[in-house]
């Protein structure tokens, strides 16, 4: 493996004149989590005593490729073995937060660590050390499906590749489901590939135990994703994240992203208050169209459970690969869900075929 050129904040960071003084003044907030000799993280207290505690002195940091707003995930070396390293950062000047993004940590980790299955990310280990807390995952290297899709041409994913990518995350879920735990924020930017194009669903940091869970506050970033129920800070279910598989899916034939011209606002206002989706095109499958207007359907009873979604694609793939043609012949016995799109958010080449 090749070095992987350790971040070193007082030489690098401010050598790169690129850098405008914004990004350059964020990148050296990091820098107090991050030593120069080495990429090795360093921090006060005792050693933890947790099983899953990390021998720090055994990883190395090295360049980032992911960041939230208030973690930053880097590409490491632990133990001898590539991973991911999310490091997250405590706040010294507002205590709430900080004892909020403490208690985040805390449960991700108590997940991560029940999870045991192909297509949800592996745990490797944490630190909890102040001012840093980090959790170290396999590496996926290849990137999110989001990225992956971003240089793929629109429409352009061959139906084989959408059901085996869109059975896989379904069976991740389903597996999170049958453990009692939701995801609360699926979407393409957390699911990670390996080269092979295997499917990995990743980030727990909202995730919760489903008789824990009550209603989400205050959570901006993934509108896009996001069903009316969890938008409007209402009670919400496992059902959420079968509405965001819904968009996902959507995003897999399409290679777009949803509301691609509207800012997050936007699209929450569009999609809780207008009953607007993503368009579904002529062009699309009637199998698929009616699958996936059955996950965002607004009533989140009428949804339907991961086992049966699990199921229907299984369905879908085998009369796939026996017939080629079964797309173009499948009729849905059920009629669509009627949903309303406004102006700003028809896709761009609506009119290709998938």
């Amino acid at each position: 493996m090749k070095s992987l050129g350790c971040f070193k904040p007082n030489s690098s960071v401010s050598a790169q004149r690129s850098l405008s003084l914004k990004e350059y003044r964020k990148a050296l907030s990091w820098s107090k989590y991050l030593v120069a000799s080495g990429g090795e993280i360093r921090g006060g207290g005792e050693e933890e005593e947790e099983e899953w505690s990390a021998d720090m002195s055994r990883l190395l940091i090295g360049s980032k490729f992911a960041m939230g707003r208030h973690s930053r995930v880097y590409h490491g070396v632990y133990k001898e073995r590539e991973v991911a390293v999310k490091l997250i950062s405590q706040p010294e000047e507002d205590e709430a937060l900080a004892a909020s993004l403490e208690q985040q940590f805390n449960l991700e980790v108590a997940l991560l660590l029940r999870l045991r299955h192909p297509n949800i990310i592996r745990f490797v280990a944490a630190c909890k050390k102040p001012p840093v807390f980090c959790i170290i995952t396999e590496y996926m290297a290849g990137g999110s499906l989001r990225k992956y899709l971003h240089n793929q041409e629109p429409y352009s994913l061959p139906l084989k590749l959408v059901l085996r990518l869109a059975l896989d995350i379904a069976h991740g879920m389903n597996y999170l489901h049958s453990e009692g735990i939701l995801h609360r924020d699926l979407k393409s930017e957390n699911i990670l590939l390996g080269e092979d194009l295997s499917v990995k669903v990743a980030d727990f940091g909202i995730s919760c135990l489903e008789s824990q869970c009550g209603s989400r506050k205050g959570f901006t970033s993934t509108y896009r994703w996001m069903a009316p129920e969890m938008i409007k800070e209402k009670h919400h279910t496992r059902k959420v994240d079968v509405y965001s598989f819904g968009v996902v899916l959507w995003e897999l034939l399409t290679a777009l992203i949803p509301f691609h011209d509207m800012n997050p606002e936007q699209a929450a206002f569009a999609v809780a208050q207008k009953n607007a989706r993503p368009p579904l095109p002529a062009s699309f499958p009637a199998a698929l169209s009616h699958l996936i207007s059955q996950c965002w359907v607004t009533n989140p009873d009428k949804r339907p459970q991961f086992e049966e979604i699990v199921s229907i694609l299984e369905s879908y793939k085998e009369s796939y690969e026996e017939d080629p043609s079964f797309f173009s012949s499948y009729k849905p016995i059920q009629q669509l869900p009627r949903h309303h799109c406004l102006p700003r958010c028809i896709a761009l080449h609506e009119s290709a075929s998938p």
